[in-house]
């Protein structure tokens, strides 16, 4: 027998009480919690948007006169200094930095390093906020990515995704590789470049520096470990003066067997993928698949400890480099050589 309604079943009720009602029955019951999660997620990105904001800069870089490019910044210390991409400030005579509360200072570049595509600039006033650098090494795949910007001249502009992937390599424009990059999803376009990419604490994890033309959802930044590694040169010497033992690499967790094998106390390390011709390592001994463990006595655990060791120390210095090839364990010795350096400007 068909049902008919009887007249109070057909009141109406109340909007919100009608989107609970399909949220429920759609969702098996779990529609409260995913109203939680959705509110926590919103909580999260607009937390860290009001910590960071503040700090994010519109660069605009002029050259004879002419505008010459844009692009972002993020200040990262109290005194002014800021950092950006070195590609956004390349070629710029004149460069003007815009604050989220519209002030606008003329900054001076401390140092550029186009190797890593990152520069840091100084403001000639005082620096409205300051963002804090967290540590990238602690990043998981899946966790929550938000970049602030300027895209396409759209000023302050916040785009949330996820981190994609970890370890990448990218070619700067410089023709070297930038490894240890954080692949997002966050959205990104020209414009974001230089600018922060923040986890859920409001903490910077990257520098936003490429996107893939024609890709979506494919976007990186250079890791917050880089970056603290290559400002701190930058502002005390201008430059990166860094030796290569010419590979590259890319981070790979170690079988547990091998480690235990070697007994090992590190659970990653860098794998080999190519080495430069007639480069160091090549006249070391290195070989595409090794994996490196250990360089002048430090563990290496990923591509920043290496990038770490690459100082000038090391230049024209034999240094012992430990290698893992087929399950063996391989003493080698090679001799970094001084890279030279490419200026931006």
């Amino acid at each position: 027998m068909t049902h008919y309604p009887k007249p109070a079943e057909l009141l109406p009720v109340a909007a919100d009480e009608t989107w609970d009602r399909a949220a429920l029955e759609l969702n098996g019951g779990r529609g409260d919690r995913d109203a939680e999660l959705l509110d926590a997620y919103s909580r999260a990105v607009v937390g860290a948007v009001d910590l960071v904001g503040p700090s994010v800069l519109h660069i605009q870089v002029e050259s004879a006169g002419r505008p010459a490019g844009a692009g972002s910044g993020v200040l990262f210390t109290p005194d002014g200094y800021a950092l950006t991409n070195s590609h956004v400030i390349a070629g710029g005579t004149r460069i003007r930095a815009t604050s989220a509360d519209g002030r606008v200072s003329t900054a001076s570049v401390v140092g550029d390093d186009p190797e890593t595509d990152l520069a840091v600039l100084r403001l000639d006033a005082p620096a409205p906020a300051f963002a804090r650098l967290g540590n990238s090494r602690r990043l998981r795949v899946g966790q929550l990515a938000i970049a602030i910007g300027n895209p396409l001249g759209f000023q302050y502009t916040v785009t949330a995704g996820v981190v994609s992937a970890l370890g990448r390599s990218l070619r700067a424009r410089s023709g070297r590789l930038i490894d240890s990059v954080i692949q997002t999803d966050a959205a990104l376009n020209p414009g974001n470049s230089g600018g922060p990419l923040v986890n859920s604490m409001g903490e910077v994890i990257g520098i936003n520096t490429a996107i893939i033309a024609g890709a979506q959802g494919i976007c990186f930044s250079i890791s917050s470990n880089t970056v603290e590694f290559v400002a701190a040169r930058l502002i005390r010497d201008g430059r990166v003066r860094r030796c290569f033992i010419g590979v590259a690499g890319q981070n790979v967790v170690l079988p547990r067997r091998l480690s235990r094998f070697h007994q090992l106390e590190q659970s990653s390390a860098v794998l080999t993928q190519s080495t430069g011709a007639d480069g160091p390592a090549a006249r070391a001994g290195v070989l595409a698949g090794d994996i490196i463990i250990a360089a002048d006595g430090v563990t290496i655990c990923d591509i920043d400890d290496l990038h770490r060791l690459m100082t000038e120390e090391r230049v024209g210095r034999s240094i012992p480099l430990v290698v893992l090839r087929q399950g063996q364990k391989l003493d080698l010795a090679v001799t970094p050589e001084e890279l030279p350096h490419s200026p931006a400007r």
